[in-house]
């Protein structure tokens, strides 16, 4: 198993206790990401999305003296009837045309960050191609809340969609994403959700209770062409281990019928998962018989059980 890594721009406070854990047990060689072209993020997400994100924290530092010391968060939305086709001359009001909340600034950091991010998930996705079993991107910030043109809950870039997409364009035909993280992946079910070659398939918190609030209802099926290929299964929020597994066990089915040819899964904890329940899941995943790509979302070392049950399992 191969880990993408890169220690000049992951947030080490999250992704260290997980890097030490995989030196500790020998799983697999950490590897550095080599660079991937805008156009291959432009395959998930919006040219102008893109373009803001990247030049963002400068002009927000050219704006007024002071900013640079302060980080750029959104304050202003086009909720409802408003129009986003057409970009503000305003900062503050592309801030949040471009954002889904307050809580995720553009600081000097976001831009290399995200990308090196978006690095690790589309080099992850490439080495399933070129023989690898299983990889792993262990990145942050996360990736799972970022849509095709917006951040928001900390993701900037979709590292999930864009492991997926390169997938489908290296000669694939039906990818899966399984997006285990205790919140709903709205991003990626945003970016999927008129399309029939990717099922998105999510256990997390109901919305109703958890953020993102808005977006991850049993009820949200898919649109046009892409009914049938999204898949929400929320959980209450006192659900034991017991219904995570039984979800867990729900949605490797619902990837079974799909007939997926690779696997994308999006790595979280919750619902009082414990060691063992880790290493549970990570050879139920196994079984499925499918080259998989993990992306790191959160959680501590404990998530590494998943990698050691995947790669331990009986092929």
């Amino acid at each position: 198993m191969l880990t993408f890594y890169n220690e000049q721009h992951s947030d080490a406070s999250r992704v260290q206790p997980v890097l030490s854990e995989l030196g500790r047990r020998g799983l697999g060689q950490i590897v550095t990401p080599h660079g991937v072209p805008l156009m291959a993020l432009e395959r998930t997400h919006a040219p102008r999305y893109l373009n803001f994100l990247r030049t963002a924290w400068a002009e927000w530092v050219a704006a007024a003296p002071g900013n640079a010391a302060r980080p750029a968060a959104a304050t202003q939305w086009p909720i409802r009837s408003f129009r986003t086709d057409i970009e503000p001359a305003s900062f503050a009001a592309r801030l949040g045309l471009y954002s889904m909340d307050a809580v995720t600034p553009i600081t000097a950091s976001t831009w290399t960050a995200a990308k090196t991010g978006a690095d690790c998930a589309v080099n992850a996705a490439h080495a399933l191609r070129v023989g690898e079993r299983a990889s792993f991107a262990l990145t942050q910030p996360g990736g799972h809340m970022a849509g095709a043109d917006f951040c928001g809950g900390g993701c900037y870039l979709n590292n999930a969609a864009l492991a997926a997409q390169h997938l489908l364009d290296d000669g694939l035909s039906r990818v899966a994403i399984l997006d285990l993280d205790y919140h709903h992946g709205n991003g990626t079910q945003g970016i999927f959700y008129e399309r029939p070659d990717v099922l998105c398939v999510s256990i997390h918190a109901d919305p109703r209770h958890a953020f993102p609030w808005f977006s991850g209802h049993a009820d949200e099926t898919g649109g046009g062409a892409g009914v049938g290929y999204n898949v929400n299964l929320p959980l209450a929020p006192d659900a034991t281990a017991a219904d995570w597994f039984a979800a867990l066990e729900t949605a490797c089915l619902r990837v079974n019928m799909f007939r997926a040819e690779a696997l994308v899964v999006v790595m979280g904890d919750g619902f009082g998962l414990q060691a063992g329940d880790f290493l549970r899941a990570g050879e139920r995943l196994s079984w499925l018989g499918l080259p998989t790509a993990f992306m790191f979302e959160s959680g501590g070392p404990l998530i590494v059980n998943v990698l050691e049950g995947f790669d331990c399992a009986v092929d």
